[in-house]
């Protein structure tokens, strides 16, 4: 398999299915048909492995990454299906921080290419019986299996988990999961599956209890981690780990009562090396120190507060780069913007990509100092070209625009 072979699969994986990375809202194909044909016809090898399913609205890919790295630790094999990926396809399904073999990749897409006519899944679909039949291959102790969107529908829901943890509910994808918190919870529950340990991350009184009584409906044993206290730091930056760490404690104590030996060296080193254990990048990642350079794929509002008002807390003078797709409300992100800085809104390259000209309007309403940009990388340039020492750059406002950065400017070692 030559490189162009292996991109050429690839490229028909995004375009010939209906792909939400690049398509959106008409591209989510919800509803748990399509994946069961999918499969079945594959010998059902999501029933050949054991699973932990992590859903929530933000912190699912922090909470199953720092899980991750606590089990290898702990001397297992671990499966790791998250999306989206930030540069290459194979991030999205690791074995102990490894990407997926682009050999497997290739042939498994050519079997792909020949399902029968009554199959026809989504791109998601697609990805999803992939990171089971690799792990199944593969062997792995334990596969933790990321929500993709929502929980109820999400083609992932055909698992049947050890345990599933909901890490929080907030604002997002309101055009496909509801208008409200109590609508996206009642979604977000719909993983919760009977006898099966659910643990809640969210400190939201009106969440947890549509959670609980999900969970009592099911016979499910209801964890609140809300209510565990822990001194356990992680090299995963962010004044918001520190809820996903109390999450991730939780799981380990109902992966404990199952008999699965953990010791408590293994929580405290999993937790201090996520990204040397499973390559994790994306929240708060520190891209350099000189000029200290930050990225993070915190994209909704609850995220973008979080991520806000921890810039607002250091005192430097701030570049911010951001950039958003086409269903992002701007006016909501318009009221976040952290203090003390000066603006750089650019285009991400996707097809769903929206230029700053279409929402430059609010900019001026803002009262902001800003700079459009065609790209993120002229963005980039442009900031590093303004910046000093004593400054910091900050990258983020969608996956998309953090993965383009770190595409450009970081050596991945493929």
């Amino acid at each position: 398999m030559t490189h162009e072979q292996y991109q050429e699969a690839i490229d028909w994986l995004f375009v010939q299915m209906p792909n939400y990375q690049t398509d959106g809202q008409k591209a989510y194909k919800p509803g748990l048909d399509n994946i069961i044909k999918l499969c079945a016809f594959f010998g059902n090898p999501q029933e050949k492995i054991k699973c932990i399913h992590i859903g929530g609205t933000n912190g699912k890919g922090s909470s199953s990454n720092m899980l991750a790295s606590v089990l290898q630790e702990a001397g297992y094999t671990i499966g790791l299906y998250n999306s989206p990926h930030l540069i290459d396809f194979t991030e999205r399904i690791k074995i102990n921080g490894k990407n997926c073999d682009k050999e497997f990749v290739f042939d498994f897409i050519q079997k792909l290419k020949n399902l029968p006519e009554d199959i026809r899944p989504s791109f998601f679909e697609f990805t999803t019986i992939m990171a089971f039949e690799y792990f199944a291959q593969q062997q792995v102790d334990f596969a933790i299996i990321e929500v993709g969107l929502g929980g109820r529908l999400d083609s992932t829901n055909i698992i049947r988990p050890l345990i599933s943890a909901i890490t929080n509910v907030q604002l997002d994808h309101q055009n496909i999961l509801g208008d409200t918190i109590e609508e996206i919870a009642g979604e977000k529950a719909g993983i919760i599956k009977p006898n099966t340990p659910i643990i809640s991350g969210d400190e939201n009184e009106v969440v947890k209890n549509i959670i609980s009584k999900k969970a009592a409906q099911e016979n499910a044993p209801f964890i609140d981690s809300t209510l565990f206290h822990t001194i356990l730091t992680s090299d995963l930056k962010g004044n918001y780990q520190q809820k996903n760490i109390r999450v991730v404690l939780a799981m380990i104590e109902e992966l404990r009562k199952l008999s699965i030996e953990i010791s408590d060296k293994a929580i405290e080193k999993g937790l201090l090396n996520v990204h040397q254990n499973t390559g994790f990048i994306g929240r708060w990642f520190e891209f350099s120190k000189n000029p200290l350079t930050i990225c993070d794929t915190g994209h909704n509002q609850a995220g973008l507060e979080y991520v806000f008002s921890q810039l607002n807390s250091i005192d430097r003078h701030k570049h911010v780069i951001l950039g958003f797709v086409n269903d992002k409300k701007i006016d909501e992100v318009m009221d976040l913007l952290p203090e003390n800085s000066e603006f750089y809104f650019a285009k991400p390259s996707i097809s769903r990509g929206r230029h700053p000209e279409d929402y430059e309007n609010l900019l001026r309403e803002a009262k902001i100092f800003y700079k459009i940009f065609n790209s993120v990388q002229e963005a980039y340039l442009s900031a590093k070209e303004r910046c000093t020492n004593e400054d910091m750059i900050f990258i983020g406002g969608s996956n998309f625009v953090v993965g383009e950065f770190l595409e450009k400017n970081l050596e991945i070692s493929k």
